[in-house]
């Protein structure tokens, strides 16, 4: 992803993101979860729920869950996840915050036995 980024600014010219506005954004955490049973609606919509219940911490500015939609297949296009969650916070802090939170803490003791691999993207605003 970083690639794509940097790449993106060498071609318009445009210099890539400084370490100062890289920390002034919002923080949009993106997580790509794979079930150990992808073919158990029982357990994707426990994990659904689980994720839902992260939205009750207060740092969480915004929260999306969804499972891969069925748009055109294209290379560049990875759909192989089963369920995914995009938070927005505040701030760096806000998602150190949430990481260290006991409800996420409980979320991945009462869930962490569904999926068999995780994927997290962070970015931070520009």
């Amino acid at each position: 992803m970083k690639g794509v980024t940097l790449g993106a600014a060498a071609m318009t010219g445009a210099a890539p993101a400084s370490a100062a506005a890289a920390t002034a954004g919002k923080i949009v955490h993106h997580v790509f979860f794979w079930l150990k049973n992808p073919g158990s609606a029982a357990d994707r919509d426990a994990l659904i729920a689980g994720v839902r219940g992260l939205g009750k911490i207060a740092v969480v500015r915004g929260i999306e869950v969804g499972v891969p939609a069925s748009t055109e297949a294209r290379d560049v296009v990875d759909a192989s996840f089963h369920v995914s969650e995009m938070l927005v916070f505040d701030n760096v802090a806000d998602q150190k915050t949430y990481q260290d939170h006991p409800l996420h803490k409980e979320f991945i003791a009462q869930c962490g036995h569904l999926w068999t691999k995780v994927v997290v993207y962070d970015m931070v605003t520009v």
